[in-house]
């Protein structure tokens, strides 16, 4: 699917559209995405804040989507964990960055190769408009080779 209309559907997908969360850039190659929430009274929390569910909500399935379009349909890729830490209200406009590296995709396939699972940490950090962290989050990929699952490796073995 071309970035483009993947990026116009999420802004559709109702978790994004009833949060106030815009994909603003995602780039052809899948290598750059960056996501903007305004402060709205839909998304604030009872102190008139972000609420920190929607912060959340606006990192959640990036690295997940990136990893996956260039590992390809030859591997499985799920998140597996994710964290986040709260550092300071977040008030106003605030955004993320995702930019997937060569490094990133080069240790996710040297974990797999062996047939193993691969799991990687992926940092964000939540953004001001003027700078400040709001949130720095994690989220932990798992990537596995689909000609490598256990159950596939235990059948071919069976039966050869």
């Amino acid at each position: 699917m071309k970035a483009s209309r993947l990026r116009r559907g999420m802004n559709l997908w109702p978790p994004f559209l009833f949060a106030g969360i815009r994909v603003v850039a995602l780039s052809d190659d899948y290598r750059h995405a960056k996501v903007r929430m305004r402060l709205r009274w839909y998304n604030r929390n009872y102190v008139g804040t972000h609420f920190g569910g929607s912060l959340f909500a606006m990192t959640d399935p990036f690295w997940m989507l990136l990893v996956l379009r260039h590992l390809g349909r030859d591997h499985v890729v799920w998140d597996r964990a994710g964290e986040i830490d709260f550092v300071k209200p977040g008030r106003g406009t605030v955004h993320a960055e995702f930019t997937l590296t060569d490094e990133h995709l080069d240790e996710l396939r040297a974990q797999a190769a062996d047939g193993g699972k691969a799991l990687l940490w992926f940092p964000v950090d939540v953004v001001a408009e003027d700078g400040t962290v709001v949130a720095r989050v994690r989220k932990q990929v798992y990537a596995r080779r689909k000609d490598a699952r256990p159950d596939k490796l235990a059948s071919e073995a069976l039966n050869a």
